[in-house]
């Protein structure tokens, strides 16, 4: 934790050294003594403290200063930290000056100069004054500072980017905190270029693209090789075990990841059936053990940037990113995923960020709180979030088409949800529109059996809804089945025209697409399990086939 601080301005410099040096002898373990003869630098370095997150204790201020009176400059310091204690240092013909600041200002107290013996003059007024103020103190936040609106979707996008990647921050809405309004004001930020993003560096950016966040935070989105022997696009659980087996087994490899690790499985707030964790554990801390794993044997990892093409030449794949550049590699596989299919409903794109998330239960989980908060979806992911918004929403309702969950959903969340007095679960039920103004505030519901339409008030909605496989941006000659998952090893052979892409005398291996060398993993892959556990086996599989193919090539 940072330690506060004593800020002491005086531009007599024998005075400044005497007070720094018996500020020092007593109170150094417990405050960083900061010292300037300049009021205007001082003042200056105040908004720069204010951004990094640091806490301002006391203010002890000389008088007669020539670029300001003392009174005038701590006075303008409240502005920045109007917690502080504010003294006056002051020679005598200068105490009427001291003591109507006392009202005008609301200065705290004043000394005199000399203050010798300190342990008589200085100490004990300081002391009262320290004591005073850490009875109200609250320690800021050490991190990342995001001030923005609730229902942005720039600041929501921000905020997901970030949680997904487990970096901590601190959300200040600019509507309801006092802080979050300092800081705008304090930076002379218009609030219509928020969200802005504080670093406990002190820099500063305001409405920023996600490629800017991530390098401010540290994040590589530039390869540092030329070659590599397998690129794996896609760190959800099929991505991330296929670095920690490339990256564990000796081969240069390279993991490339357009948003954060953990896929959809990142998101999910409890995973309750993985093998080895009878506790359950978050989908966040899976991705975090895992890519912490496949660094620790020395992968290399990009994030966030995307594969927008992938091409051939001779045995090489070659792997055009989203900024341009080029990448190759001897073998490629891909875990790309699967996305949550977007709602055809009325009003529903309007809301998107505002109201509307996909996903994203874990991130805007605050923003539910005392709600009405209304998932789309039966599987899994939807139970999980439910049963995860319970904690902090009024109510949760799960809405599906079918009578009810046992279909689509574990045993396990089933038995929790019925055992949650706020969840409610509403078979056949979908959403016919979205209404609100700046954000979502009501939805309209149809009963598929007996068509009836009602409005019902709502704080948020989320969507969990099929599963679209992430290979648009494929345009490579892939076989796809007919909704788009890849196709690999003997499921192949049932199009007619495998032959004439295939040119090798064997057969594909098991988890190799129609193009040698490119693999798929994961639920990207067709007749994949959709599991976790299934995912993770077939992504330390699919780098047992690129063994093989490297080997033959």
């Amino acid at each position: 934790m940072k330690k506060p601080i004593i800020f002491v301005i005086d531009d007599d410099s024998s005075v400044l050294r005497a007070i720094v040096r018996d500020l020092r002898d007593v109170y150094k373990k417990e405050y960083r003594i900061m010292a300037t003869e300049s009021a205007h630098e001082a003042l200056e370095s105040l908004i720069d403290l204010k951004n990094k997150g640091e806490s301002v204790a006391l203010f002890l201020s000389d008088q007669r200063m020539p670029e300001m009176l003392g009174v005038e400059f701590l006075e303008k310091a409240k502005l920045s930290f109007p917690g502080a204690k504010r003294i006056l240092l002051t020679a005598y013909s200068d105490t009427d000056a001291a003591i109507k600041a006392i009202n005008d200002v609301q200065l705290d107290y004043y000394l005199m100069k000399p203050w010798d013996p300190p342990e008589e003059k200085l100490y004990p007024v300081l002391n009262d004054q320290l004591e005073e103020w850490q009875g109200s103190y609250r320690p800021e936040f050490d991190g990342i500072k995001i001030v923005g609106y609730q229902w942005s979707p720039r600041s929501h996008a921000i905020k997901d980017f970030l949680a997904g990647n487990l970096i901590p921050y601190q959300w200040l809405d600019v509507e309801t905190n006092e802080k979050g309004r300092e800081l705008v004001s304090l930076n002379t930020i218009e609030t219509k270029d928020l969200p802005a993003i504080f670093f406990n560096d002190g820099n500063l950016l305001v409405n920023p693209g996600l490629p800017e966040v991530a390098k401010n935070v540290g994040m590589i989105a530039v390869a540092q090789q030329r070659m590599y022997d397998v690129a794996i696009v896609g760190a959800g659980p099929a991505g991330l075990a296929a670095g920690v087996y490339g990256g564990s087994e000796g081969l240069n490899t390279l993991l490339i990841e357009k948003r954060a690790p953990g896929g959809q499985a990142g998101t999910s707030s409890r995973i309750e059936n993985y093998l080895g964790f009878p506790k359950g554990l978050s989908g966040a801390e899976l991705s975090r053990r895992a890519i912490t794993q496949a660094t620790r044997f020395g992968i290399e990892f990009l994030s966030p940037q995307e594969v927008v093409d992938v091409k051939l030449k001779d045995n090489y794949k070659i792997l055009t990113l989203s900024d341009g550049s080029e990448i190759n590699a001897k073998s490629v596989v891909i875990t790309t995923g699967v996305n949550y299919r977007k709602l055809e409903a009325k009003g529903v794109d309007d809301f998107t960020g505002a109201g509307v998330y996909y996903g994203a239960a874990n991130t805007e989980a605050n923003a539910c709180k005392n709600e009405e908060v209304y998932i789309v979806g039966g599987g899994n992911s939807a139970g999980q979030a439910a049963m995860y918004l319970a904690n902090f929403a009024s109510n949760v309702y799960i809405l599906v088409r079918k009578p009810d969950l046992s279909v689509s959903m574990s045993q396990y969340l089933i038995d929790q949800i019925d055992n949650t007095p706020n969840i409610h679960v509403l078979g056949h039920t979908e959403i016919v529109e979205a209404k609100g103004n700046e954000r979502l505030r009501q939805l309209v519901l149809k009963n598929g059996k007996s068509n009836e339409e009602r409005t019902v008030d709502a704080g948020a909605l989320l969507i969990f809804i099929g599963a679209k496989p992430y290979t648009d941006w494929l345009r490579l000659n892939i076989i796809k089945d007919e909704k788009g998952f890849i196709e690999t090893g003997n499921g192949l052979n049932k199009y007619g025209d495998f032959k004439t892409l295939w040119k090798l005398d064997r057969e594909p291996f098991l988890l190799e697409t129609c193009s040698p060398g490119i693999f798929a993993a994961g639920d990207v892959r067709a007749g994949a399990m959709n599991r976790v556990a299934s995912a993770v086996g077939e992504g330390a599989m699919a780098i047992k086939f690129v063994h093989e193919y490297i080997s033959e090539n």
